[in-house]
């Protein structure tokens, strides 16, 4: 029995002997390192845990290991979020022309489309001063980036293409780069009304030229004075002169639902308040718009409003305006309507009104009263 035994146990040894020298080459390169992986992964101690984790599991692999493993929560390091965006959504705009009362004049569109900023840059309003200088701006500035298209904001024709707009002769050096203006085909009060477009890395019109509002004038730049890339645009009254500027947020539509600010703040002798800071909060989301009035010199306030503080594109709603002036602080609540212009005075020593201009006889010539000698030297005879 015993040797039967023996005998099996030989033949099946035999048997394995003649199996791995036949499949000798096999075994040494496939099952021998497949071995060897799964003794290293076996064998593996409590140091090297963890080296293909993130980092910041692999800096307190020992301490957690050391406590208790399977206990210890995954300490990941998440990137710190970042500002959340500004909103730049605006509505769309109402159609040009509008108008809600036969003093307002929102003729025209904007010059920039609606896919990038097309509202006045907050510190570039008209009636400010250029930044170090005496120098008041005559218009409104749009921060939009380098090459977005330049639009005609009304149908007219192009009176000037290029440089020279302020010194003429084609000069390279002119404050207002390549620039564009527009005398319309049509007029307010018996005057033409003209746009200007300057800074303009490209001019793509000739003088003479018809446009359509809408028609491509060119493309933002940084030509003439400039710190960056912007469209400065006017609105002109009667002729293409400097000295006859208006404020173009008084005749750019406001978007659909929003409206527009206008006042006038005086001091006590009745002389123009100027370039003070006046803030504009919004009662309901707390958002606050900041704006100054108008520089001494340079600027023409409009012929009905007679204003020195203009801020459009102003969500319709309840707003809580104040200022600081001579140590003394003023507030006043002014609603905000539709596609309409809000207008309000200030007067030092007599506070808010308001009550919108007219053009009935104005006030100091109430308090004239003139004498029976004056009447009767002084009218007309036959």
């Amino acid at each position: 029995m015993k040797s039967r035994t023996l005998i099996l146990i030989w033949l099946i040894s035999l048997v394995l002997l003649s199996a791995i020298f036949i499949f000798k080459d096999q075994i040494k390169t496939e099952l021998i390192p497949a071995l060897s992986e799964l003794t290293d992964k076996m064998n593996t101690d409590e140091s090297t845990v963890g080296q293909n984790l993130p980092e910041s599991i692999q800096e307190n692999s020992s301490s957690a290991f050391d406590e208790n493993f399977e206990n210890q929560p995954l300490n990941y390091t998440l990137p710190t979020p970042g500002t959340p965006p500004v909103s730049y959504w605006r509505p769309p705009l109402y159609e040009a022309p509008w108008a809600l009362t036969p003093f307002d004049h929102f003729y025209f569109t904007r010059p920039i489309a609606a896919d990038e900023v097309n509202w006045p840059l907050a510190d570039y309003r008209y009636g400010y001063f250029f930044p170090g200088t005496d120098i008041v701006h005559t218009g409104i500035d749009i921060g939009a980036p380098r090459g977005t298209p330049v639009y005609a904001s009304a149908s007219g024709k192009v009176v000037w293409a290029g440089y020279g707009l302020y010194y003429g002769n084609d000069d390279p050096d002119d404050p207002y780069g390549k620039a564009v203006t527009i005398a319309h085909d049509f007029s307010y009060n018996g005057d033409r009304l003209l746009t200007v477009y300057a800074h303009m890395d490209r001019v793509d019109v000739t003088v003479g030229q018809e446009v359509e509002a809408g028609t491509q004038l060119g493309i933002v730049g940084l030509t003439g004075f400039t710190t960056g890339p912007h469209l400065h645009f006017e609105v002109r009254l009667a002729s293409n002169s400097f000295f006859r500027t208006r404020n173009p947020e008084l005749w750019l539509t406001p978007p659909q639902g929003w409206g527009v600010l206008v006042g006038q703040l005086r001091k006590s002798d009745y002389n123009f308040i100027n370039y003070q800071e006046v803030y504009v909060r919004n009662k309901d989301t707390n958002q606050t718009w900041m704006v100054r009035t108008y520089g001494p010199s340079s600027v023409n306030k409009d012929d009905f409003y007679q204003e020195n503080l203009v801020l459009s594109d102003l969500p319709a709603g309840d707003y809580l305006l104040y200022f600081d002036y001579l140590d003394i602080n003023y507030k006043h609540e002014v609603s905000i309507y539709p596609g309409a212009v809000s207008y309000f005075t200030f007067r030092e020593n007599i506070g808010f009104k308001d009550k919108v201009p007219t053009l009935e006889t104005p006030d100091a010539w109430n308090d004239m009263i003139l004498t029976d000698d004056f009447l009767n030297n002084n009218s007309i005879k036959p």
